[in-house]
């Protein structure tokens, strides 16, 4: 299995699906340490998202991802939308063309991989945080490390996105006993303790959603 135009669009058809059924847990989350309103833009973002992808014709499953990004981008509001957004810009700018790529070579795990490493990169230059600082960046390192290690074992994309599934699931549990130190928690202090972080559990989301698409 290959990461194909049709299985970006179902990852991004199942992370709606997610994010619209966890939204009022996303959102008890962002109640107890921040804005209350990640599951709201969250669902706005991927509902536009969906919208932007209706009639769209793309040259491959990068331009579905960075279409993707775009929307979020000027559609959610707070930090989720551009750390999100770029994320998923980044990954479909990383993933080959295939206009341009080696058909002996196409989109499998190594290049999923790095692609998925690419939008780390962004989150990390764009919010500034590591891990431990009780974000995204919690889930999304793990999440990552794994894939590309089962990758690197010479896993198929559907064992890959499991392992990373499972990691990202963790790293988002782990955030429970932190205390923030980016973002609007880290006003909280040591009241910010004991409560899982929202971002990482979205992020969690959409791994999950990616290792369902590749399994099914």
């Amino acid at each position: 299995m290959d990461f194909d135009t049709p299985l970006a669009e179902a990852w991004v058809r199942a992370i709606a699906a997610a994010v619209e059924k966890e939204q009022g847990r996303l959102t008890e989350l962002d109640s107890a340490i921040g804005d209350g309103d990640h599951g709201s833009n969250l669902r706005r973002g991927f509902s536009a998202a969906l919208a932007a992808l209706d009639g769209l014709r793309p040259a491959g499953p990068g331009a579905v991802l960075t279409k993707v990004g775009s929307t979020l981008i000027s559609k959610v509001g707070g930090a989720s939308g551009p750390l999100y957004g770029k994320a998923f810009r980044a990954i479909g700018a990383a993933l080959p063309d295939p206009a341009l790529a080696d058909p002996t070579d196409p989109a499998g795990p190594a290049a999923v991989a790095a692609a998925l490493a690419a939008g780390l990169d962004a989150v990390r230059t764009l919010g500034k945080a590591v891990p431990g600082d009780k974000t995204i960046v919690d889930a999304y390192t793990p999440a990552v490390a794994a894939f590309r290690a089962a990758a690197g074992a010479g896993a198929t994309l559907p064992e890959a996105a499991a392992a990373a599934a499972e990691a990202a699931d963790q790293g988002a549990r782990d955030t429970v006993p932190l205390q923030a130190r980016k973002g609007r928690a880290s006003y909280l202090g040591e009241r910010s303790i004991g409560h899982q972080d929202p971002g990482a559990t979205s992020t969690a989301l959409l791994f999950r959603a990616l290792a369902d698409v590749t399994a099914s």
